[in-house]
């Protein structure tokens, strides 16, 4: 207590006093403690004790149902730690969840909410299966303000600049020109790891109060045991913030409820692209996500995304780990543990090959969004029945979001605070809340 109180910039002498005011206090109260748990039993508590850890322990392996696992950092009364991680290898189904400036009373900790958790960890259902759908609780105003502020060193860094288009067909700063009824199906290109998404999501609670649901792939929620892959607790926050995995039924649920949708027909393919593929889009021939927006009544909202040749660049793609025999190995094995998709897709896209390409960060410029006018369906349920005339709204909308790029790549080039430095005079100027000006729409 003495080391946290100086910790907390608390005067050294006063909490040496007080410290020492208490274990007087404490000490005290021995005698008492002596009397009513005599020496003989702790002893036997403790025997008691030893032989019921010894009967659990030799069962945990029998334990099926799921386990979470909560661990404080700071618990100076048990190895929180320790014991957190040998339960976890030793319960078939757990996963674990640390946090590193938790004491012994964690529930009494600010900052700690147990819903929170639960929900991060994918554990809230309502049947005995779950469904990322229906069972899915929208956050509350902290989590997503938790979320924001998560990412908003990102943010910062980059000045983001959101544009979309209004139904008239101009194009206005900001997500004014979002449909604000649903189904809307925003399909866009990622970048690189799909960083992109990260601030782009809270922003449209914050700004619009649409909650946009991400199709995520599988590994964001299942894991395998023995690892290999990133921890599950890494994409707590996609399960927060809504992301179900990919699958046809998941994501005809959701355009049935009207919900917003994130879609990225790229997946991993554009997310861990190759040097010199910034840009390019590596879509399947064709994709059921334009008849199933028409069976609904669903916008179209195509959206492009700029910027990450501003941030990094690549110096060691999947190319050139492939000539490296451990790499190789160790992305086959990645892949392996994974849930094949697009296993049904010839090209690119169906090479979906598991790994992090190596890359150099640069002087941060700027991200840049597009939302271009959204694309009705409603009436056309009939029309796009025909697997032609869907096929060409398909190729329409991926038109769309290569000229959304197209466009932010002639624009930026005129933003006079595309480079970071420009933006530090600015906000040094007229303060550190202060808008950003862009290029001229």
């Amino acid at each position: 207590m003495a080391m946290d109180s100086i910790v907390k910039g608390l005067f050294l002498q006063s909490t040496i006093q007080e410290r020492s005011q208490d274990f007087v206090a404490m000490s005290s109260y021995l005698p008492v403690l002596a009397n009513i748990l005599p020496k003989e039993t702790l002893l036997w508590k403790l025997e008691l004790l030893k032989s019921a850890s010894a009967y659990a322990n030799a069962r945990l392996d029998a334990v099926k149902a799921q386990t979470l696992i909560l661990c404080s950092g700071r618990d100076q009364l048990l190895p929180s730690e320790e014991e957190g991680d040998r339960l976890c290898r030793a319960l078939p189904n757990c996963q674990t969840r640390r946090f590193g400036g938790g004491g012994h009373f964690l529930f009494l900790e600010d900052g700690v909410d147990l819903v929170t958790t639960i929900k991060g960890a994918g554990y809230y259902r309502r049947g005995r299966i779950v469904d990322y759908v229906s069972d899915f609780i929208p956050p509350t105003t902290i989590e997503v303000n938790k979320v924001y502020e998560e990412y908003r060193w990102m943010v910062d860094l980059t000045s983001s600049v959101m544009l979309s288009t209004l139904p008239d067909g101009k194009i206005v700063r900001g997500l004014s020109g979002i449909p604000s009824e649903g189904p809307v199906l925003l399909v866009g290109n990622h970048m690189l790891l799909g960083l992109e998404a990260l601030p782009m999501v809270p922003t449209f609670m914050i700004e619009r109060n649409i909650l946009v649901r991400a199709i995520a792939h599988p590994m964001v929620f299942f894991n395998a045991k023995d690892g290999g892959l990133p921890d599950l607790v890494t994409y707590d926050t996609f399960r927060i913030m809504g992301s179900v995995p990919v699958s046809a039924i998941n994501f005809y649920k959701l355009v049935s409820s009207k919900a917003h949708v994130l879609l990225y027909p790229g997946g991993v393919r554009e997310a861990f692209h190759r040097k010199g593929e910034e840009y390019k889009l590596f879509w399947p021939e064709s994709s059921e996500f334009v008849r199933v927006a028409a069976a609904f009544g669903g916008k179209i909202v195509p959206f492009g995304v700029v910027g990450e040749d501003d941030l990094a660049q690549i110096v060691v793609d999947y190319n050139d780990q492939m000539k490296i025999p451990y790499l190789r190995s160790r992305i086959e094995e990645q892949t392996e543990k994974v849930v094949s998709l697009r296993t049904d897709t010839g090209g690119e896209v169906a090479n979906q090959a598991m790994h992090v390409p190596f890359y150099i960060p640069k002087v941060p410029g700027r991200l840049y969004y597009y939302f271009g006018k959204p694309i009705e369906t409603k009436g056309r349920k009939q029309e796009l029945r025909d697997k032609k005339k869907a096929q060409e709204l398909y190729l329409q909308v991926k038109s769309e979001v290569e000229k959304c790029i197209a466009y932010l790549k002639e624009k930026r080039e005129s933003d006079p605070y595309r480079n970071i430095l420009s933006r530090l005079i600015h906000q040094a100027a007229h303060g550190l809340t202060s808008q950003i000006p862009t290029f001229e729409l």
